[in-house]
């Protein structure tokens, strides 16, 4: 199997840290700044302005990760939802500012909608008219400007059930994204299938993978060889991916960007 390359998810104050190792290969990056509301909130052209510049020589690909605290696209109060709206339109507009061509975004799927869906008729087409009420300006947006938004699994418990939202608006601006640590925590917690049927699931809307270890228990955002993940399994499902998706070490510190790294590159499977 070929070594894939992979890249880092970081913030822009620690771009300079791992610019040889992101930049002379050209590697995936995915600035993560933008979660934290204040950063969308005033001048946030001028915040994206600034990462733009850090990013200078960077030519490989590059996203952002789109806010999501206080954030549901799947929420029923009507007064709420155009907020959502407006945050994530938002967001695009800083994504294409400094480059970015994709946005990561948080499914609103949870283990009680698996159960409790089919306990109440028409539950899951209500929750899916909320979904594209709130986010069909989103992903126009998002088109209009070139970006394609990657929605992650957090609670997900049934991969399929992401996958048939994101097929539900036909649209080239909305794939997929797979995060290797939740899929693996809700693996364990929710009965979950495996990390790789995650991203088998996810075909050839695979666009984003958050590569990240942990050990079932919680979501620890551990270097690859400090969990239990199976990475062997990961990769290859990896390899047989029709798709080419962005592949992101996705770190609780961004020191820890080198030793995870370390790891699948000493296993054979990242360059």
């Amino acid at each position: 199997m070929t070594p894939l390359r992979i890249g880092a998810c970081l913030m822009t104050g620690d771009i300079a840290d791992h610019r040889d190792w992101l930049f002379d290969d050209d590697r995936d990056i995915e600035i993560q700044d933008f979660i934290d509301p204040a950063a969308l909130l005033g001048d946030w052209r001028e915040h994206a302005e600034r990462t733009r510049k850090a990013l200078d020589g960077h030519k490989g690909r590059r996203g952002i990760h789109g806010p999501f605290l206080g954030l549901d696209m799947d929420t029923p109060d009507p007064e709420i939802a155009p907020l959502v709206t407006a945050r994530f339109v938002t967001a695009i507009e800083a994504a294409a500012t400094l480059g970015a061509r994709q946005m990561v975004l948080h499914s609103p799927f949870t283990p009680w909608d698996r159960a409790n869906m089919p306990n109440h008729p028409g539950t899951a087409e209500s929750h899916r008219a909320r979904i594209h009420d709130t986010m069909r300006p989103v992903v126009d947006k998002a088109a209009q400007e070139g970006v394609t938004l990657v929605i992650e699994n957090i609670f997900d418990p049934d991969p399929a059930t992401r996958r048939a939202l994101v097929e539900s608006f036909a649209s080239e601006a909305i794939a997929l994204s797979v995060d290797t640590g939740h899929a693996h925590l809700a693996h364990h917690t929710s009965g979950a299938p495996p990390v790789d049927y995650f991203l088998r699931d996810a075909g050839e809307k695979l666009a984003h993978v958050h590569i990240q270890d942990l050990d079932g228990y919680a979501d620890r955002h551990w270097p690859p060889g400090e969990g239990t993940i199976l990475w062997p399994s990961v990769f290859k499902a990896l390899a047989d991916c029709p798709a080419q998706p962005h592949l992101v070490l996705e770190m609780r510190h961004a020191s820890d960007i080198p030793r995870g790294f370390a790891h699948l590159r000493d296993l054979g499977l990242a360059c």
